[in-house]
């Protein structure tokens, strides 16, 4: 009855596999929705329109993240789980951080290494104040104001920094296609250390949201960059649209209700 009580005031997902789809979805999403706009639509493909202070990445950034800042009130607002408002949040998160990431990467100087490190920093720096402050880090937490807005934080962070760890593993020879069997190999650790060992299901979450995130960082590039770059040059407009299309579908089909980890209070947790 005790889990029932908190899984209906929590304001976030239940965990489950359906979750999962949906999220490497809004990844991928992310990726394909912000190049559209900052290279297709802005016109960032030049190395000096990239090294230029004033350009799309930061255009794209500062409409993405107006937006985000507005889903993210419209969550602290709301008395319970939305899931359209939530996917909306995660997808609006995820742009941003693709435009984001490609700034300070591109337009910054600080390259994927820099960018992947610092933000590897923000993303731990962030975890470890939410749990100094909370003293948990579960999303089954987030039902409060204080606890939503290190959720919403730590998720931003994760996100621009999966898309800077995904163009560095790219960039660094495996390509897109590479890259995204790297994650996905990742994410198939993380999967066995939840079914065969008891490691706690919040550190093996935000494990796999981070690793989430350039899987479909890599995902996307493959299909929207040129063939010469390793890509299938998929119009990013088509592939967005696909994308959100089956997003949309996924959410109205599959059961939405608020929850935590499965068994995050039976076995270790944080």
């Amino acid at each position: 009855m005790m889990d029932d009580a908190r899984n209906t005031m929590a304001k976030v997902p239940a965990v489950t596999l359906g979750f999962w789809i949906i999220k490497i979805l809004c990844t991928t999403l992310g990726e394909t929705g912000g190049d559209a706009v900052t290279m297709s639509w802005l016109g960032e493909t030049t190395p000096a329109a990239q090294q230029s202070w004033f350009n799309g990445y930061l255009v794209g950034t500062t409409l993405f993240g107006v937006l985000l800042a507005v889903l993210v009130w419209l969550q602290v607002r709301a008395r319970r789980f939305h899931p359209w408002l939530y996917w909306a949040t995660i997808v609006a998160s995820t742009t941003a951080g693709t435009t984001l990431a490609d700034f300070a990467d591109r337009s910054l100087g600080i390259g994927y290494p820099g960018g992947s490190l610092l933000l590897l920093a923000c993303v731990l720096g962030t975890l470890l104040a939410w749990h100094r402050t909370l003293g948990t880090v579960s999303v089954a937490s987030v039902r409060e104001p204080r606890a939503e807005l290190f959720y919403w934080l730590t998720i931003t962070f994760s996100q621009t920094l999966g898309t800077a760890l995904g163009d560095w593993i790219a960039d660094a020879g495996l390509g897109y296609s590479g890259g995204a069997l790297v994650f996905g190999a990742a994410l198939l650790v993380l999967l066995a250390l939840y079914v065969w060992t008891g490691v706690s299901r919040v550190a093996l979450f935000w494990g796999a949201f981070i690793l989430t995130r350039p899987l479909g960082a890599t995902v996307g590039d493959f299909l929207d960059k040129p063939l010469a770059s390793g890509g299938l040059d998929v119009s990013r407009p088509i592939a967005t649209l696909v994308l959100a299309a089956a997003i949309i579908l996924l959410i109205a089909l599959l059961p939405q209700r608020a929850g935590g980890h499965p068994g995050d209070h039976a076995r270790s947790d944080l």
